[in-house]
């Protein structure tokens, strides 16, 4: 069978991150992607100008046409910015029996707020129990868990404990906020943390590493590999994408990584 993989998420009019980065991914992984557009947004490299949300009537008829009529085998959710949307969402989710990847996108690379403060409630009591991983970095961690910014690994594994027992399946906690040589990543099962590192890789170009991260989880799920592996696998390609991603020249802020680096540079 073709591996399909779902994300909902908004759309990155500047094509690094969001829906774009979603579907590059699944393509560069070998997956066929499809798509629950959650919001329009008007940005390119140096930050977000506007946002538009989709109707939630509309949001949650994308995500039922498509496990309707596909054998989805795994799905993503990005940036959903509003309490109503949510709702939505979380409900389309049990009527499909779906444990997504849940990848908090509060906050843009630029530094624009994309999440409502009153929804960060609704993220957390509706869609994280049903996730099968939540992957947060240092700050959305710290925004879930109501805890300040994590400045160590211990730090890390308390907040990451907390989601957890919030109903997550799984968090990866994300160290690329951190400092040092390296970047450290946690992930937590509730019965193993597992730590991986990566050479930290010193570029302006990072727009769209969250939503890239969680699309290759996702694409590796839907190509049917355990979690930890599709975890293992997504770094790699991440890694790849950031070193190839720093030579390209696009746009005047934070440029995107290279999702296609593998096949033309």
């Amino acid at each position: 069978m073709t591996a399909i993989a779902l994300t909902i998420a908004g759309s990155d009019s500047g094509g690094g991150a969001g829906i774009q980065a979603d579907l590059k991914t699944f393509s560069a992984l070998g997956v066929f992607g499809t798509s629950a557009i959650t919001a329009i947004t008007v940005q390119n490299t140096q930050g977000v100008r506007d946002v538009e949300d989709i109707s939630p009537h509309i949001v949650a008829g994308q995500i039922d046409a498509l496990y309707e009529d596909m054998e989805i085998g795994a799905a993503k959710i990005g940036m959903v910015s509003r309490i109503d949307t949510i709702m939505a969402i979380a409900s389309a989710l049990r009527r499909h029996k779906v444990r997504p990847v849940l990848d908090p996108v509060m906050v843009a690379t630029s530094g624009d707020r994309l999440l409502q403060s009153d929804a960060i409630d609704a993220l957390r009591s509706e869609l994280l129990p049903q996730a099968i991983i939540v992957t947060p970095n240092l700050p959305e961690a710290a925004l879930l868990s109501g805890m300040p910014v994590a400045k160590d690994e211990a730090q890390m594994i308390a907040q990451a404990e907390i989601l957890l027992r919030a109903g997550a399946g799984a968090v990866l906690v994300k160290g690329g906020h951190g400092t040092g040589p390296e970047s450290t990543d946690l992930l937590l099962d509730g019965n193993s943390l597992i730590r991986l590192s990566r050479p930290r890789i010193d570029t302006p170009n990072t727009h769209g590493t969250g939503c890239t991260l969680s699309a290759a989880i996702a694409a590796g799920l839907a190509r049917g590999l355990p979690l930890a592996d599709a975890v293992a696998q997504a770094r790699d390609y991440l890694h790849g994408a950031l070193q190839a991603g720093a030579t390209l020249a696009i746009g005047k802020g934070s440029g995107p990584v290279h999702h296609f680096h593998r096949w033309w540079r």
